[in-house]
């Protein structure tokens, strides 16, 4: 039985879907994706179905046996709208809603024009609109066998989120999603690897989305422990452990927290014998800038900062849910950046675990220092084929790139376009940077091997620089610069404002085509 068919179980979807955690505010219970139920198609169910009625039309304003039952129950009136001037002007993906349709318990008709056989990312990008346009309601679409219903119920599943686990009012949940197919079994098998991205996408986001008096370390450290039930093996090192280890890169960074600092590493052994592919994520869990303290405004979002280390997360559950035929071991720094009498200073010189000395110029600039040790540690350890490593790390990529782009910085050019093609399939949006040796003089160091900022100039670059200092010369990395698309002020095609899930996607992807036996 797939995944998600009809037939699982509520008792498995809880299990696979839904994580509880426990801390000294509440009991939280993490709000689970509304996946489709797909059922045979039936003209029967049309004028019976409560909610939304969704049918198509193409752009010649064709209907299917659908949208001609429909239009009998209402007497005709959508073959009229479809026949005229705004029906003609109106894009595809675009939907006309017509409420309390006459000859039909729903409250509403919403009309979508779409053409019979749409490509992937038009499929996506119309159930994402769907969504938009249904809110809470319950959703019947009725589609033909060429429309590519997996796709449409991903698009409408990715869009149906919200985080608000801590309002105490209008906390109404979404509402059924039933599609209505000529093959179900079919159709179940097209989206079981689809609602795996889905539910990886709403891990990201919840953890993206969760406050800093929630998501500490610990509860970070916890939640990843329970991917286990899935098939991950998850471990954990300790402060003691990096200590021995000689990773005072990484726990300089921690030293103001009463959160204690923790590496985890989720392994993923789904292939033959050959070496993992390493993901990497930043997990500053807060940051207020330590004694280098950051402006008080905007401060706020600095829950975000363990961004990277929430689409690592994200990405392994993906691969997990899905059985993924291929080895990947995603390791993740979480720490919290608190300026205390105990926390670094500007000035201060910590030895990493690769041996070199860093000199702390500044303590915002964080990221780079708890990568420096992870990104070492994974080489050392598991050997990897390749690495990409995420994190929230620059504003300078916001200047440079806005909200649309995430920003690559790479030592490997079939690495690096590999994944650029795979987030483009996704439409997720990536831009290379440039790397240069002659970046490097700006972070050389008077007292030190190297300083962990370069200036105001070229801060992405810089801070791929130092990253780059910490990858082995033959190891194929990308460094992706995500701090201006991993949580939004507005709402994107598949997301409300907030976190994103930007990456989990594009590096499913990636490991699908390129990794997997």
């Amino acid at each position: 039985t797939p995944l998600y068919s009809s037939a699982a179980s509520d008792v498995y979807k809880r299990q696979m879907h839904g994580f509880k955690c426990t801390n000294k505010h509440k009991e939280i219970v993490m709000p689970m994706p509304i996946h489709p139920i797909f059922n045979e198609h039936s003209l029967q169910s049309i004028a019976k179905a409560e909610g939304l009625v969704v049918i198509c039309a193409d752009a010649a304003g064709s209907f299917g046996p659908s949208a001609k039952r429909v239009n009998r129950l209402m007497k005709g009136a959508l073959r009229k709208f479809a026949d005229s001037e705004v029906f003609e002007k109106m894009d595809e993906g675009e939907i006309q809603r017509f409420p309390a349709p006459l000859g039909l318990l729903a409250n509403a008709v919403l009309l979508l024009k779409m053409k019979k056989r749409p490509s992937v990312e038009m499929a996506q990008k119309c159930g994402a609109n769907i969504a938009k346009e249904a809110g809470k309601s319950n959703i019947h679409l009725f589609v033909t066998a060429n429309a590519r219903a997996a796709h449409l119920a991903f698009g409408i599943a990715m869009r149906r989120y919200n985080f608000n686990e801590y309002k105490t009012k209008n906390q109404t949940a979404f509402g059924s999603l039933n599609i209505y197919v000529t093959n179900v079994s079919k159709t179940e098998i097209e989206y079981n690897d689809l609602g795996a991205v889905v539910d990886g996408v709403f891990f990201t986001r919840d953890l993206v989305n969760e406050p800093a008096n929630i998501l500490t370390t610990s509860e970070f450290s916890n939640r990843l422990k329970d991917l286990e039930k899935l098939g991950l093996k998850v471990s954990v090192l300790e402060e003691a452990d990096m200590e021995a280890l000689g990773m005072f890169s990484l726990l300089g960074v921690g030293m103001g927290s009463e959160s204690p600092s923790k590496i985890v590493i989720m392994e993923w052994s789904g292939g033959g014998n050959e070496s993992p592919f390493a993901l990497v994520g930043k997990g500053v869990v807060f940051d207020t800038g330590g004694i280098s303290l950051k402006p008080a405004g905007g401060m706020e979002d600095m829950t975000m900062d363990m961004g990277g280390a929430g689409v690592v997360a994200g990405v392994m559950k993906t691969l997990a849910l899905r059985k993924a035929k291929a080895n990947i071991v995603g390791l993740v720094g979480l720490v919290e950046n608190m300026p205390d009498a105990k926390a670094q200073r500007p000035g201060d010189v910590v030895k990493s675990m690769k041996g070199e000395t860093i000199e702390v110029i500044n303590t915002d600039a964080e990221g780079r220092l708890v990568l420096a040790d992870v990104l070492w540690y994974a080489q050392k350890i598991f050997k990897p084929s390749g690495i990409i490593n995420l994190a929230t790390l620059t504003g300078a990529i916001i200047v440079a790139l806005g909200h649309e782009n995430a920003g690559a910085f790479s030592n490997n050019d079939k690495l690096v376009n590999d994944f650029i093609k795979s987030a483009g399939h996704e439409s997720e949006g990536v831009w290379r940077m440039p790397l240069n040796k002659n970046y490097d003089k700006l972070i050389i160091s008077r007292i030190a091997d190297i300083k962990n900022v370069g200036g105001r100039t070229a801060g992405s670059i810089t801070a791929a620089q130092f990253i780059q200092r910490f990858i082995d010369e033959d190891m194929p990395w990308v460094h992706l610069d995500i701090a201006g698309v991993a949580s939004v002020k507005n709402e994107t095609d598949f997301a409300p404002k907030g976190a994103t899930g930007w990456g989990v996607r594009s590096l499913n992807r990636l490991i699908s085509d390129i990794y997997e036996i």
